[in-house]
Parts: C-alpha cells; structure tokens; sequence
C-alpha cells in the first residue's frame, strides 16, 4: 500500500495545487472587499493558457524552453518521496532533507537561468533578485529541518515525521517552535508570497517572480504556473506534517489509513493556505533591501533551533 500512498499524494498535490492557489486568492478578496473569481479559477486560467499558441522570444536557447520541464519535474519528484500521506513511500531511501532543498534549489535556479537567457532587462532583474533570496532560503530550510532532526538521528523525512508522531512534545519545544517560525518566514520567500514578493504584481520595481517569467505564455506558462502551485502546496504540507503529524498513515499503511491521510494533509493545508491569505491582507510589501535583512533573521532562528536541540539532546 506504500505504492498506493504514493500516487495518491502525487496525484491529489498535482491536481489540488491550483485549488490551493485559488483558495488563498479567494480569501484574499473577500478580506479586501472584493468578490473574487472563486476557487476554481485558476484550473480555468491554466485550461486558457494550454489552448494558447507556443510562443518562443527570438534569440532564446534551450534553457528557456527546458526550465519549466525541470521547475515541475524537480517539484513532482519532491512530492513524490516526502512524507505526506504515509511516513513511508518506495522512494524512501532518498527522501533525505538534503535532497528535497537540492532539488528545490535545481528548479530555482532553472526559471533563474531562463530569466537570463531571454536577455531582457526584465528576466536579469528577476533573476538576480531570486538567486540572492535563494542563497539564504535554502539554507534556513536546511538548518530548520536538521534541528528537528537532532533529536530523530536522521536526516530522513520521513523518520523525522515518525519521532515527531511517537513524541509530540518535540513540535512545541524550544527548537521547534524556532525551526517552525524560520520556516514560516522561509516557506513565504520560496514562494514568492507577501511581504517577500507579491504575486498580483507587475510593477517593474517589485517584480521577483513575476519578472523571470514574463516572456512565458500559452503551455509553458501554464507549466510554470501549475509547478508554482505545487511548490506552495508541497511546502505547506511539509510544514504541517513536520510540527502536526497526525492523521499520517505508518510506514506499511492500509486503503482506509490512507484515506485518513489524504483528508488530513487536505485539511492542514487548506487551514495553512487560509492563514496564509489571511496574514497577507495586514503585510505590506517590504521594500527589497530589507528582504535580507528578514531572511538573515530566519537563518539566526534556525541556527538558534540547531543550537537548542543539540542542547537538549546532550542533556537527555
């Protein structure tokens, strides 16, 4: 049934990213008053852009046209062997934190590389800004999840899920509770959210996102886009399994603990996606010096997580 687990989260992550990109637009609007295009809009948006014409800029190689190939092939690959649904999947053996941040890295730097390729002052512009941001997320992601990981003796994803399930006073320890607020900070700048980026925008001055993938349209926007949609929801899952593991199935689970899983992790994320929407509406957008100076503030909370499990760790 771990087979069965696994296609299940790769399939209801695939098919719910633009439901959660919808449910966090939908939030949004009514929050500021507005109606909103419900949730289901951005399957609408996406089923518009797949009837487009394959446009390709002159003078672009093929990095342009393989980026959005790998952006979503590295994210289905995440979903594919971190710890959603069961604590155990095939792939297990490589569900290793630092090959899920590798991986996230791989599909950044790939839209950052097709940014630089359409040789637009646009696409550099992004680019530059999303490799610096990169640079201190990446890290903080991995500093975060090794704290939890002290305690487990494994840098496993899934192993770390396990412990937290056999000792739930872990997730709101010292540690924890520094790693989840390093990831909260860290999970909003990897996807492009307020106040790190705001993806309504399209004011030159404050593109991040936005900017490297300007030159996109008709399918491979649509792949761009549906893979940054899986990223948000896979991230948010993660978070949720990480510090609230309930409802994950064991590592040889059955048709109805798989079941419990996949309307556990659907819930956790619809509830993360709401507060995320939710937090959005009261933040402005920071200006982008100071973008640093935040995710530097993250990275010291994380640091500080490793330092506090390894503390109590030696302690115990």
């Amino acid at each position: 049934m771990s087979y069965v687990a696994g296609a299940a989260q790769i399939t209801g992550v695939a098919l719910g990213a633009p439901l959660v990109i919808g449910v966090t637009r939908q939030v949004r609007a009514r929050l500021e008053g507005r109606t909103g295009g419900g949730v289901t809009q951005p399957w609408r948006d996406l089923r518009k852009q797949l009837r487009k014409q394959q446009i390709t800029p002159h003078g672009t190689t093929a990095i342009f046209t393989a980026a959005p190939l790998v952006l979503a092939g590295t994210t289905l690959l995440i979903i594919a062997v971190v710890p959603l649904v069961a604590t155990g999947s095939p792939l297990d053996p490589v569900a290793d934190l630092f090959a899920v941040v590798g991986l996230l890295f791989l599909g950044t730097v790939a839209l950052t590389l097709a940014g630089i390729d359409t040789g637009t002052s646009f696409g550099g512009m992004g680019a530059s800004r999303e490799i610096t941001i990169a640079a201190l997320v990446e890290p903080t992601i991995l500093l975060a999840v090794f704290a939890l990981s002290i305690p487990t003796g494994s840098s496993n994803l899934g192993a770390i899920v396990a412990h937290t399930i056999d000792n739930p006073a872990q997730a709101v320890s010292l540690p924890g509770v520094l790693a989840f607020v390093a990831l909260v900070v860290v999970i909003v700048a990897e996807t492009g959210r307020l106040p790190v980026d705001n993806p309504a925008t399209h004011l030159e001055l404050t593109m991040v996102h936005e900017a490297m993938v300007l030159e996109y349209a008709g399918p491979r926007l649509a792949v761009v886009e549906w893979a940054s949609g899986m990223r948000l929801t896979v991230l948010l899952a993660l978070l949720g399994n990480l510090f609230i593991p309930w409802g994950v199935a064991g590592p040889d689970p059955s048709a109805a603990d798989v079941a419990i899983g996949i309307v556990a992790i659907a819930a956790k994320v619809a509830v993360l996606a709401i507060l995320l929407a939710g937090g959005e509406v009261f933040l402005a957008k920071l200006r982008l010096f100071r973008v640093p100076e935040l995710l530097a503030g993250s990275f010291l909370l994380a640091l500080l997580a490793v330092t506090a499990a390894n503390f109590f760790t030696t302690q115990a």
